[in-house]
Order: structure tokens, then sequence, then C-alpha cells
């Protein structure tokens, strides 16, 4: 094989990985509006459910925020099956792209994505749904750690990187 039809293969391997990625995200997106009941309707309820806080511990700092953080558990829970279900999905197209030599930078950012959905995931579960007492603060920590979440992804895709930089292909 040449290296123009190598570079025609992997585009065109690459191009099925984004339209199965893509697919796959809107049919997940419409199982669960099939499962999960009046799902539109709770969306809507915890958008217009938004008010502006004064952000605990932090003098003149106010977000917005739901006014009771606790009325919304399915729309937890159901982002939580969601980022668990698509994290599962990024496992399976890691282990393509490996199996279709892919280029080192789509298997990075595949790696720092499972990352991110599945501890997503966990800490949706662990700071909204199984939180003791979920106040503002509570929901304020939860995406604090989501910032943080985002940093450990891109760390996580360097080192991949990294490890990868001398190995051929």
């Amino acid at each position: 094989m040449n290296e123009s039809s190598t570079r025609i293969s992997r585009g065109y391997t690459e191009g099925l990985f984004s339209a199965i990625s893509a697919g796959f995200f809107l049919t997940l997106i419409g199982v669960f509006f099939v499962i999960v009941p009046d799902l539109l309707d709770k969306i809507i309820t915890f958008f217009r459910s938004f008010d502006i806080v004064q952000v605990q511990n932090i003098e003149g700092v106010f977000l917005p925020a739901p006014q009771n953080p606790t009325a919304h558990l399915t729309i937890y829970s159901t982002v939580e099956q969601f980022s668990i279900v698509w994290g599962i999905f990024l496992i399976a197209l890691l282990i393509a792209r490996f199996l279709a030599h892919s280029p080192k930078r789509k298997k990075a950012d595949n790696l720092g994505d499972i990352v991110f959905w599945l501890g997503t995931a966990y800490l949706i579960h662990t700071l909204l749904i199984d939180s003791t007492k979920l106040d503002f603060t509570g929901w304020f920590g939860f995406w604090s750690t989501v910032i943080m979440l985002i940093g450990v992804s891109l760390i996580v895709r360097a080192i991949f990187l990294a490890a990868v930089r001398k190995s051929p292909a």
C-alpha cells in the first residue's frame, strides 16, 4: 500500500468512526427520551427552577443554581446513566481505533473523553445523587470538580501522547 492510499483509507476509517459516534450519540439521546417518562418536561422544569444565588463562603459572587437541587434527582440519574453508556461506547471505540491503527492524537482524545465521561458519571452519583445533604454548596462543589475533571482529562491525553511519542505510527 502506498502512502496516498494509506491516507485515504485512514481518512475513510476515521470518517466511519465519526459517523458511528454521531449516530450512537443521537440514538442514545433518543433512547433516554423514550425510556425516561416525561424527560422533556423534567428538563424544562429543571432549567426553569434556576435562580441566581450567592456562592457560599465567597462574598459578592453570584451564580445560577436550581432553587432546590434535590428536586431533580431524575435528571441527575439520567445524565449519570447517559455518561456511563457513552463512556462504555467510547471504550469500544478506543479498542476499534487501536485495531484500525488510528492516529495517536485520535486515540489520546478518545482516552481523555473516556476519563471525562466516566468521571462525570462518578461525580454525579457521588455529589448529586448520593449526597446526604445536597444544597448550593454541593451544587457548586459538583461543578468545581467537573472543572478539575476536565483538567485531568487533558493531562491523561498529554501523558498518552508523551508515552507513545517515540513509538512508530
